[in-house]
């Protein structure tokens, strides 16, 4: 199994990215939590990785921190969580939220995250109780996205945007309106989903 890659940023386009390493190129899908802090393109990176072989595809998941990796571990042993659900729950809250979400069983803020409805969100808190010792000390909500120059249009940035919403499970018209509601932030596709998914959970 590939527990952990290096290599040179080569692709970089929300919820999937490149890593060049040595001349062999991984493609790997990651929550917005760990495109926030990733470098420019060409440039070194590391991430952990967890990868899920299946009699059809053969995937691969990338992590900035530790921390990550291990709360999608744990995402994904509940009923009815997949890897898809686990990235956008990890894409939508940072881990500190989440833990308050579970011990405070607020399932209404759940249902708010791409793909979990009333069930999942009961599910989740119900299965989750146990587990969040294993995490929630150490809360994914200490991440810095810096603001580099824009080399796209906005148009170009919001249509992205768009794209990696709905790959993280939000129906078109969805990712739309919440796209609608922060345009004036569009100076890269990572700040637009950013502030996209920030609005859709304090809805």
């Amino acid at each position: 199994m590939i527990g952990h890659l290096t290599g040179k940023l080569i692709v970089k386009q929300p919820p999937w990215l490149m890593l060049d390493v040595h001349g062999v190129g991984y493609e790997l899908e990651a929550p917005m939590s760990t495109f926030y802090q990733l470098p420019e393109l060409q440039q070194a990176v590391s991430l952990h990785t967890h990868m899920v072989v299946r009699e059809d595809a053969q995937l691969l998941y990338g992590f900035a921190t530790e921390a990550e990796r291990r709360w999608f571990r744990s995402l994904i042993k509940v009923n009815g969580v997949g890897a898809k659900l686990a990235l956008g729950i990890l894409s939508s809250m940072d881990a500190g939220e989440f833990a308050r979400c579970v011990r405070d069983k607020e399932a209404a803020r759940l249902v708010k995250l791409p793909g979990v409805g009333k069930k999942t969100a009961e599910r989740l808190i119900i299965e989750m109780q146990d587990r969040l010792a294993e995490w929630h000390n150490e809360p994914i909500d200490s991440v810095h996205f810096s603001h580099g120059p824009a080399e796209a249009s906005n148009s170009s940035v919001e249509q992205e945007a768009q794209h990696a919403l709905i790959a993280l499970g939000y129906k078109p018209q969805e990712a739309s309106r919440m796209l609608s509601l922060v345009t004036d932030q569009a100076e890269s596709s990572e700040a637009l989903i950013r502030a996209a998914l920030k609005t859709m959970i304090r809805l």
